[in-house]
């Protein structure tokens, strides 16, 4: 019991590691992501972790016998016995016997007649072996009595005692009958003492191969002992694989997160984000195309102005100084003469339209809104679209930032489970128990090998014992072989009986001898024989075919068989708890599939894995943990308020308050007011009605300075592209200022609520996919806990501590018990039982066959005077003779 208790600590030990189940039911189940109502999707696969290979321990016994030749052998006698007892295996019969006489066999139980039916069950069953049994024992006991009377009967020549041999015409015939038929005999003999011997010396030989099954078996269980504590220590130390992947996804949390983020959302939120970027976009780039617009009217109105204003200044300075100097002139007392006074008065009426038409200089300036718009401008709004897109590539670093405190907090624990594991897994003495068992197993194999020699002197005397019993069928087979042969080479023909000759004799003696031995010995044989028959036949047929089927551990796990309070006979005795499910059956199986002991034990009933898992490797705080890991995108902003106060500022700019109508109004005018040319033209016309002189003159100078006015001054500027050009651009720009006035509030609007819907997709729709993403991405650390477990569970199920040693012994001992000693038995007295069947054939036709080679004392004699007549023809009537007296007989 030593070492089942030395095992059963090493595999309590051994649950250091093991499954994790209500974690995975706690945070379990696949990650779902609907981008809407109606579609799911799977979790991303989960990294597979490489664990490597658990120390394998390397068994040197091979429980596998092929007994070679000698199998045919073998497989003659389990026919033998199939026909001798075809009855199958009597598993209720037993399991019956067991139960009702567990207390004690008493002789008046038996008188009950539930245990009357078993006995008759039982005699049914055994009727073959009863039935040779009893053909055996009688031949012991009937063939002394019968040699002895034969002797008798023979010394008063009687039963062929009589020396004297009848002539027949058959003779010839009978006597090679005879002849041929002890032949057969004798072979078959020869036969039997070749399979006794041949088992005979297979006992030996596979006494000694015995020892190499010890030998083996023992080192193996030294290896299992030595082996399993660095494989548990390798489980343990595997733990670290599973920490330093979780520990590294975690230090790249930014990456992995952000990059699972960015992926779905490139599948479920981008799409629509483009659109709604893109519809942001173009009204962006409809705003800034219509602000730059603006803004280049406005520096052309500006530009354009100036232009304006300085040339229309010129020409108004000139000719206010022209009108002046004109009134001056027809202030002149020449003009109050009656004739020319009117004429004066005429030009003077005139002198009005000597001024610029469109005054630009009445116009406001649009300085105050171009100042606005050019503040506007300042805002980066086409960088909306790129800096929406850039909000998903950032997530990475948003990640790290917001989960930056919980990586470090499931470092720290992470560390404190490792220290946990090796804290418990140094608990359990099992170094010192393993020590203990392996002195065990070196003190055990010490005494067995103590034991060599004793079994080496009783095999040599088993053998010696064999050998004397094949000797006295030899002695018997030498004798009918010798016999047979002198008879054979002496017989002559024409001898009569009492003439034959002297190796003749022999061979007939010779005969008898073998007859007279074959008394002696073939009940003694017979004996040996019933006695192994019975005990090596049923052993075979009740221990080793149900061994070899597994039946006999149907029998011995059959509930509640030892104590009808005790339902498991094996948890019962290993673990004193027999209601644990728990066969030899089912253990033999694991082991000789050579899974581990823990399962094969199944100690999980009495160490529950998943209870140490959760409290150690994935326990309540590390999941509140990973359930607290949140990403959060609602910080995204594609547009700062500042961005938004300009947005509002460009529509509240001016522009829509400038005076459209004036500027409009001033540049559809013309340059004065009244063409200058006309005006010279008729006031010289004016001046040639005036008499000769001075005034005339004056008149004349002043249409010459006007005209110069409009040659030096209005026909360079309406000739001019400078001038035409800012005449024309005021205009357009005017004309675009005013169309684009009524439409700057609703295009700043249109901008203003594309960026809120494309911030409300990311803030909202796209924070679905991160909640899901962060709950894979979870999921996924969880799981390199799972397959740490699941692996552990896998290493001990088939890995870890490999009962297939034990297995071995029991494989060892149906080999050494049934296919070394049991076969062998079987097959000597199988060998040895047709020795001794057939020596009483052999004893019949020796008698017989006797006669034909000894000399006999009196013969038959025919004479013709015997000769009679008869109504069936001539007959000859022999008389006895006795042989020819020769001196050298």
């Amino acid at each position: 019991m030593l070492w089942t208790r030395c095992l059963v600590l090493l595999l309590c030990w051994a649950t250091t590691g093991g499954e994790q189940q209500q974690a995975e039911e706690r945070v379990g189940g696949p990650a779902e992501v609907r981008a809407d109502a109606r579609r799911q999707r799977s979790p991303p696969p989960v990294e597979p972790l490489d664990f490597g290979y658990v120390p394998a321990a390397v068994y040197d016994t091979h429980a596998y016998y092929e007994p070679g030749p000698i199998g045919i052998l073998f497989h003659m006698v389990h026919a033998f016995l199939y026909v001798v007892q075809p009855n199958s295996f009597p598993k209720d019969l037993i399991v019956k016997v067991i139960q009702q006489n567990m207390g004690g066999i008493k002789i008046e139980e038996w008188r009950k007649p539930e245990n009357v039916v078993l006995l008759l069950k039982w005699v049914y069953y055994e009727a073959g072996f009863l039935i040779c049994a009893t053909i055996g024992i009688s031949l012991v006991v009937l063939t002394p009595i019968i040699g002895m009377c034969f002797c008798v009967c023979r010394c008063c020549e009687n039963c062929g005692g009589e020396m004297h041999q009848r002539q027949r015409k058959n003779a010839d015939c009978q006597r090679g009958f005879y002849t041929a038929t002890l032949t057969a005999s004798s072979i078959f003999i020869i036969l039997g003492i070749l399979v006794a011997y041949a088992a005979n010396h297979n006992i030996s030989t596979q006494i000694k191969s015995t020892r190499r099954f010890i030998n083996t078996n023992m080192r193996d269980l030294k290896t299992f002992a030595n082996n399993t504590p660095a494989q548990i220590e390798y489980l343990t130390a595997q733990y670290t694989t599973a920490k330093n992947k979780v520990l590294s996804d975690l230090d790249n949390i930014g990456p992995l997160l952000g990059g699972r983020i960015h992926s779905q959302l490139e599948k479920e939120v981008v799409p629509s984000l483009d659109t709604a970027l893109r519809m942001a976009g173009a009204k962006v780039e409809s705003a800034i195309k219509a602000m730059r617009e603006t803004k280049e009217a406005l520096e052309n109105v500006s530009s354009s102005l100036e232009v304006l204003q300085e040339g229309t200044g010129k020409l108004q300075a000139s000719l206010s100084g022209e009108r002046a100097s004109l009134s001056n002139t027809l202030s002149d007392p020449a003009c109050t003469n009656g004739a020319v006074s009117h004429t004066c008065n005429t030009i003077r009426s005139t002198l009005s339209q000597l001024g610029v038409s469109a005054n630009f200089l009445r116009l406001p300036d649009v300085n105050h809104a171009l100042s606005n718009v050019n503040t506007v401008l300042t805002t980066d709004l086409s960088n909306i679209v790129q800096k929406g897109y850039s909000s998903f590539n950032d997530t990475p670093r948003l990640v790290k930032e917001q989960t930056k405190n919980i990586v470090s907090g499931v470092k720290g624990m992470l560390d404190k489970i490792g220290l946990e594991i090796n804290n418990f897994a140094r608990m359990f003495p099992v170094e010192a128990s393993l020590a203990n068992f392996t002195l065990f197993l070196s003190q055990g194999q010490k005494n067995i090998e103590s034991f060599y020699p004793q079994i080496d002197q009783f095999d040599f005397y088993r053998w010696i014992g064999c050998v004397a019993a094949l000797c006295m069928v030899v002695l018997v087979l030498a004798f009918n072989m010798l016999g047979l042969l002198c008879g054979t080479c002496g017989y002559d023909k024409q001898a009569t009986p009492t003439t034959r000759g002297c190796l003749s004799n022999t061979g007939g003696n010779l005969l008898m001898a073998g007859v007279g031995f074959s008394f002696i010995c073939s009940w003694l044989l017979m004996a040996i024989v019933t006695a192994l028959f019975v005990v090596g036949g049923n052993v075979e047929k009740l221990m080793c075919e149900p061994l070899a089927n597994r039946q006999l551990f149907q029998i011995i796990d059959t509930p509640f068989l030892v104590h009808p309070a005790k339902r498991n006979f094996l948890p019962g005795m290993l673990f004193q708890n027999p209601n644990i499910d728990l066969t030899l059956g089912s253990m033999y199986r694991e082991c000789h599939e050579n899974n581990g002991l823990y399962h094969a034990l199944q100690l999980e009933t009495m160490f529950n894995i998943n209870t140490f898992l959760n409290r150690t490797v994935y326990n309540k705080d590390l999941a509140k943990v990973f359930e607290n890991v949140q990403v959060d995108l609602q910080d995204i902003a594609l547009l700062e308020k500042a961005g938004r106060d300009n947005l509002i500022n460009f529509a509240n700019s001016g522009v829509g308050q400038i005076d459209y109508e004036a500027y409009l109004a001033e540049v559809t005018k013309g340059v004065t007011l009244v063409d200058l040319l006309t005006f010279s033209t008729d006031l010289e016309a004016q001046a040639d009605q005036l008499p000769r002189g001075a005034l005339e003159n004056a008149l004349r100078g002043h249409a010459s300075s006007i005209r110069q006015i409009h040659r030096e001054m209005v026909v360079p500027m309406e000739q001019a592209m400078k001038y035409v050009k800012a005449r024309s651009t005021l205009s357009q720009s005017i004309k675009l200022l005013q169309r684009m006035s009524n439409d700057l509030p609703v295009k700043v609007n249109n901008i203003l609520s594309a960026i809120d819907a494309a911030e409300y997709l990311i803030t909202h729709n796209a924070s679905h996919v991160v909640k899901q993403e962060t709950k894979g991405y979870m999921q996924s650390l969880v799981g390199y806990f799972k397959q740490y477990t699941e692996w552990v569970k896998n290493s001990l199920t088939a890995e870890v501590a490999q009962c297939k040693p034990i297995s071995n012994i029991v494989d060892s001992m149906e080999i050494v018990g049934c296919s070394f000693l049991v076969d062998s038995v079987n097959t000597f007295w199988f060998g040895l039982g047709a020795c001794a069947i057939f020596m009483i054939p052999s004893i019949i036709f020796s008698i017989k066959l006797a006669k034909y080679y000894r000399r006999m004392d009196t013969e038959d004699v025919f004479e013709d005077a015997c000769i009679r007549s008869s109504p069936y023809g001539d007959t000859l009537f022999p008389r006895a003779s006795a042989p020819p007296s020769y001196s050298d007989w």
